[in-house]
């Protein structure tokens, strides 16, 4: 599958993680951080840290439990280090086939039952699509039309955790930490991954952020380009020449007024069947400044209206050179589905939000670990070339101990027939996938390491 031989594999995953390690600090961490990965890539269901133990090392659990738990809860490692770290070994990988072409500004939560947790509190929940109790990390990922990677992951801590000093003791909140509202979160993670020297590229959000005028300008103010999803309702005026104050309409008013000449028919990627194209128009305008600021910069606003569609379903504002081609620019625009697809393997395939501890260190490590779990598989998944397959090569699971359970569970009574054992672990929390083959276990330093298996995608 274009992947070498199964010894070649394992051996890449015990490079890249030794590499990773190099950054932690201290040598007792190296050995439970590589475990900890493996059981990210190998445990069926659930991707705590007891089923984890349970896996990477069924003969000890117990121990191995404490080991894990320690490293993610408790140990002082730095966060930033790991994933500048991961992202020096994965970029390589991902830009074998393009440059990084875009910077995406994101959240993503993590429905909770109580508010026990760290920052958790009843906010909109973008995996609900509702209000509800949950927390809410802010995120900058990097990619090109090949792949995608978080580079930047923090907690927005509301402003009733931020100003309790109890609450904030108890879950081991760092004393820098501040209120901040998200888009200030995603300016400070803009600026970090520029001091960095990260390859910069265009900036992307949703209508979430892109509808801060205060961040874009502030994005503006660091050199960078961005196209920003923007909510119907924004007011705008047209830039018109001979005009020099048009009337102030909103984003949809103002695609309804436009001729029939403004909309071009423009395709953008490929679909799962088919080329994707919509019809695009693009005007200069300004936003109305807020009382008090002073007048704001010309933008390009961007109109996507689908034949099909009664009304335009969106738009976007840019300071891109006004020049730009439209297909270029629609293209930017549409390159923010990577990130969904990042946050939907994290959480299914990785186990983003399995993490069940309370505290700040814990979200943070755990959440890195992640991260470096899918930054090796992307850069396995880059390996295979343009005309392989983008399917994954396997490592066979260890099985769980005789008798184990998740703290909790229910004692099954094995099933008559095993392959119609409700609880049989084989593909549990998994997505239908190919077929693929067993690759050996991971290279470990203990005598005998259970076998193991993780998909590439």
């Amino acid at each position: 599958m274009g992947l070498g031989s199964e010894l070649e594999h394992a051996d890449r995953f015990a490079a890249f993680v030794n590499e990773v390690t190099k950054v932690l600090g201290h040598a007792d961490r190296e050995e439970p951080f590589r475990d900890y990965c493996a059981g990210l890539l190998a445990t069926p269901g659930r991707h705590s840290v007891e089923p984890m133990a349970a896996v990477t090392d069924p003969g000890h659990a117990s121990p191995q439990h404490q080991k894990l738990l320690h490293l993610v809860a408790v140990s002082p490692w730095s966060d930033e280090k790991v994933l500048a770290k991961v992202q020096e070994l994965v970029v390589p990988s991902m830009t074998r086939r393009g440059p990084i072409e875009v910077w995406i500004i994101d959240d993503t939560s993590f429905p909770k039952q109580r508010e026990h947790s760290v920052g958790v509190q009843r906010q909109y929940c973008g995996q609900l699509g509702k209000q509800a109790n949950c927390q809410v990390a802010v995120t900058l990922s990097i990619a090109n039309h090949h792949a995608s990677l978080p580079i930047a992951y923090q907690l927005y801590l509301p402003r009733e955790w931020a100003d309790d000093r109890a609450r904030r003791k108890k879950a081991h909140v760092p004393n820098a930490i501040r209120f901040r509202t998200k888009p200030q979160i995603a300016l400070e993670q803009l600026r970090a991954a520029l001091k960095a020297g990260v390859a910069p590229g265009a900036v992307l959000m949703d209508a979430a952020y892109g509808n801060n005028s205060i961040l874009r300008q502030a994005i503006t103010g660091l050199g960078l380009t961005y196209v920003a999803a923007i909510q119907t309702t924004t007011k705008v005026r047209p830039v018109r020449e001979g005009e020099p104050k048009p009337p102030r309409v909103s984003v949809e008013e103002l695609a309804f007024s436009l001729p029939k000449r403004a909309w071009r028919t423009v395709a953008w990627r490929e679909g799962t069947n088919v080329k994707l194209r919509s019809r695009f128009a693009r005007v200069q305008v300004r936003i109305s400044p807020s009382r008090g600021e002073s007048r704001f910069a010309e933008e390009t606003l961007l109109i996507e209206w689908p034949k099909d569609e009664a009304k335009p379903t969106k738009y976007w504002l840019a300071n891109v050179d006004p020049d730009m081609l439209l297909t270029r620019l629609v293209d930017l625009a549409h390159m923010r589905w990577p990130v969904e697809h990042n946050y939907e393997d994290l959480k299914q395939e990785i186990g983003l939000g399995h993490y069940e501890g309370r505290g700040w260190p814990g979200f943070h490590h755990h959440g890195t670990l992640c991260v470096a779990a899918y930054g090796f598989l992307i850069s396995e998944r880059e390996r295979i070339p343009p005309s392989g397959p983008r399917s994954a090569a396997a490592i066979e699971k260890s099985p769980l101990p005789t008798g184990y359970r998740p703290r909790g569970a229910a004692d099954p009574a094995a099933a008559p027939r095993p392959q119609l054992d409700y609880h049989d672990p084989s593909g549990t929390g998994r997505r239908d996938r190919e077929q693929t083959s067993a690759v050996p276990a991971l290279h470990a330093s203990r005598s005998q390491q259970p076998e193991m298996e993780f998909m590439i995608q």
